[in-house]
């Protein structure tokens, strides 16, 4: 009779090959999931929770809703989420401004981001574009500065809002260029893209797909892109390191977020299918056309990268004097 020894130690093997894809499906919540978003549907930060959720629902084998909480920059949606159940089912597309500016921003938070949440996978991020209106006289960085340095007053900035990553690069390129930012504050990107181009700020800094829009279509001028490389989808545009401005190199990230409490297995379930989602083919492209640069970090770098931006804005604001409340 044939040994069965070689066929038990075959099954046991395969077994044992295949538990941690069964603790990963154990690890996944077995209730539907709901991906927070902190600005209204056709924005940016939209375009990405979307993409990334309808993959995302595909390779869990379960429907993934997205929820538009717009408001108050994201903070909205931040604090629903940190204060939700740590089950798995909430997850929140976390950006720079309500994470790792606010905390510094706001001395009323309602939530307090290093300690309610953990990171699961820093997914995109999005660059910035400086633009001036078609009026501008200014086709450089330089010749933009020489400007700026020789006014009495402040030089005017449009901002989509007190506190977002345009807001607080204007204040940055203004401290390492030598002149002062007055920021002119809007609520609405069509309110704000519309005093750009009527030539009511002198400034302004924009994502790389709205930049792509406006200068492609003939209605603003783009100067210099906070990117390390120059962008496929501006590449007659340079870099500020070209420009001379080496340091002005802050972007916009954004990363899934869950609150703190959720477990440790659950946790790295997630990070395994949400890379795997923004890496598949498909979503990488759609992500990159519309201007983002695709990411899929692990947990442990998520976290270095919030500690990191979290002490390098605290800095920028403190900085600027600015308070939000």
């Amino acid at each position: 009779m044939r040994s069965r020894r070689p066929v038990v130690l075959a099954l046991a093997t395969a077994l044992l090959a295949l538990a941690p894809l069964a603790a990963q499906a154990q690890a996944w919540p077995d209730k539907p999931v709901k991906l927070v978003v902190g600005f209204p549907p056709g924005s940016g930060p939209d375009v990405v929770a979307r993409t990334l959720g309808q993959k995302l629902g595909e390779l869990a084998g379960q429907p993934l809703v997205v929820d538009n909480k717009a408001g108050a920059g994201g903070q909205i949606a931040a604090q629903s989420v940190a204060k939700g159940a740590a089950d798995g089912t909430t997850l929140l597309l976390a950006e720079v401004g309500s994470i790792s500016i606010a905390p510094a921003a706001y001395r009323k938070l309602p939530y307090d981001p290093a300690k309610e949440f953990a990171g699961v996978s820093e997914v995109v991020r999005s660059d910035f574009v400086l633009v001036v209106p078609l009026t501008s006289p200014h086709r450089t960085v330089a010749e933009f500065v020489a400007h700026a340095r020789a006014q009495k007053d402040k030089l005017n900035f449009v901002t989509f809002g007190a506190g977002t990553p345009g807001h607080f690069g204007a204040e940055v390129f203004g401290e390492l260029a030598g002149f002062k930012v007055e920021p002119l504050h809007y609520r609405s990107t069509g309110d704000a893209v519309t005093a750009i181009i009527a030539g009511d700020a002198q400034g302004a800094f924009v994502s790389t797909a709205l930049a792509m829009a406006q200068v492609k279509g003939g209605k603003l001028r783009a100067l210099a892109i906070t990117a390390p490389q120059r962008s496929p989808l501006l590449p007659e545009v340079p870099t500020f390191t070209e420009a001379g401005y080496p340091k002005a190199d802050f972007s916009a990230w954004f990363a899934v977020l869950v609150p703190a409490a959720t477990p440790p297995a659950m946790l790295e379930a997630m990070n395994l299918k949400v890379v795997a989602a923004v890496k598949s083919p498909e979503v990488k492209q759609k992500l990159q056309e519309a201007g983002f640069s695709v990411l899929g970090t692990s947990r442990a770098d998520t976290e270095r990268m919030l500690k990191a931006e979290q002490a390098r804005w605290a800095q920028v604001v403190k900085s600027s004097g600015f308070t939000g409340d």
